[in-house]
């Protein structure tokens, strides 16, 4: 079994989807879970949004940190 319950390329989205996506998939997961998000460039910015929407409901955690490449598992917290 995958450690993986979805993963998103961002790469393969227009930027103005990428992080409706990547949140929509997000919201799908349990407490447990987690996703793998992969994009070409560290994405930051998303980070700081996931901690103002999403507080206390995630973690964030670097497989791959560039320089070409970067993989983020981002799993969900709670009860």
């Amino acid at each position: 079994m995958s450690e993986f319950t979805a993963t998103v390329n961002a790469t393969e989205y227009p930027p103005h989807l990428k992080h409706k996506v990547i949140f929509e998939t997000f919201d799908k997961l349990v407490p447990g879970q987690a996703m793998l998000l992969v994009n070409d460039h560290d994405p930051q910015p998303l980070h700081y949004q996931f901690q103002l929407e999403r507080k206390g409901s995630f973690s964030w955690e670097y497989i791959e940190r560039g320089p070409e490449s970067f993989r983020i598992r981002i799993g969900r917290v709670g009860k």
